[in-house]
């Protein structure tokens, strides 16, 4: 194994007890990833990006170079409602101050290194960040509405090594920092032309689900940083029921995800029985299902409008039979949730199968049968390698561990 994955153990020892999981827990976590961290906001040159600070560093920046706090408000309307980048643009702004500011900071976007579009329009980036690492993030619109949703990665590499998923065989580089997150979604708003952030019309990158590369829970600070900035009403402005956070189970930080962010959860379920996914999911010897059911129904913003989704890959011959299906249903009963069944989207070199179409529509029956919407997920990018699960970065190298 290499060291770069040594501090995260891909197949941890299971947790004595969830009594463990509190803030001691969450102690150990930010602790193991703290050397995973993102480099500093601030370029060779020595100027400060501006893109990823919260409202109060963005005040503390300005008043370094002796600017009052009300600046902020205007800088933050140029940054972030008219995704501005350069100072000199922003006509609010006297030139003598726009020169001043363009001294001391910059406004940037990942650079996009690569783009592809399929078929189905899905369009896929290769982002490059400052330090030469790269992930890669996804827009996929609806077929049936003029909007979609943009998936965002929150590290580059990942560290849980799901056996079905291609990004798991990438290791680890590091998490992103605020500015990367939020900076994927806005460079991908670039790429539409959709800079001013409309008031109450419709847009095309109208929801973001981090579902990228990488656990969101074990860089939860500067995702959860970065979710603030796009939730604030005088910038982005994307609601929190427009937002879902998707996990494989890192049951500490979900109670703290619920309270502080209250966005939509999706959990990476796949296995009814602890044997089956302990080895589709690692995590799962950390946390176990009985807990991660638990963590479900304790999410403060479940509920029958707000239902967590449960995501389910869908594996020919693996966890696909009817005997599952009714499984599944008994473990979720009582939670308001909807279960996403998701047709294994291969990828070089992967192990698995899809299901057939019959026996997916037959365990979609049983679980829409017990009150459960299950819609099958539809395919989509599959022939730029853009679906589910099949994110990875040509830089990275399996790890042999």
């Amino acid at each position: 194994m290499s060291a770069e994955v040594a501090v995260l153990d891909r197949a941890p020892a299971r947790a004595e007890t969830p009594a463990d999981w509190g803030e001691a827990e969450r102690a150990r976590i930010r602790a193991k990833v703290a050397r995973f961290a993102p480099p500093p906001a601030k370029g060779p040159d020595g100027r400060l990006e501006l893109v990823g600070l919260s409202r109060e560093e963005l005040v503390a920046a300005l008043g370094g170079i002796g600017e009052p706090a009300f600046r902020a408000k205007q800088i933050w309307h140029w940054i972030y409602h008219q995704g501005t980048t350069d100072f000199a643009r922003m006509s609010t702004i006297a030139k003598p101050l726009q020169h001043k500011l363009a001294e001391h900071f910059t406004v940037t976007r990942p650079e996009v290194a690569a783009v592809q579009t399929s078929a189905d329009r899905t369009r896929k980036f290769l982002f490059r960040f400052r330090d030469g690492r790269e992930a890669e993030s996804v827009y996929i619109p609806d077929r049936e509405e003029d909007r979609g949703a943009v998936c965002l990665s929150s590290q580059v590499g990942c560290t849980l090594s799901c056996r079905f998923c291609h990004t798991g065989t990438q290791v680890l580089a590091r998490n992103l920092g605020p500015g990367e997150i939020v900076g994927q979604f806005m460079a991908a708003r670039d790429s539409y032309g959709e800079w001013p952030s409309p008031k109450g019309e419709a847009r095309l990158l109208s929801t973001i689900v981090l579902m990228g590369m990488g656990e969101p829970l074990y860089n939860y600070d500067n995702v959860a940083a970065a979710m603030r900035i796009v939730m604030d009403g005088e910038g982005i402005g994307l609601s929190r029921r427009r937002i879902t956070l998707s996990t494989s189970g890192v049951v500490p930080m979900m109670d703290r995800a619920g309270a502080e962010l209250g966005v939509n959860l999706a959990v990476s379920l796949h296995a009814v029985t602890d044997e089956l996914r302990d080895e589709l999911v690692p995590l799962n010897r950390k946390y176990p299902i009985k807990d991660l059911i638990e963590a479900c129904r304790r999410y403060p913003s479940a509920s029958n409008a707000r239902r967590i989704t449960f995501e389910y890959v869908m594996l020919k011959g693996v966890n696909d039979s009817a005997a599952e299906a009714r499984a599944l249903v008994r473990l979720i009963a009582g939670v308001p949730a909807k279960v996403n069944l998701i047709p294994f989207n291969p990828w070089p070199g992967s192990p698995y199968e899809s299901s057939t179409p019959a026996a997916i529509g037959r365990f979609a029956e049983i679980v829409n049968a017990a009150g459960f919407s299950s819609p099958v997920r539809a395919p989509r990018g599959r022939d730029i390698l853009a679906a589910c699960g099949q994110l990875r970065t040509a830089a990275g190298k399996p790890s042999g561990g």
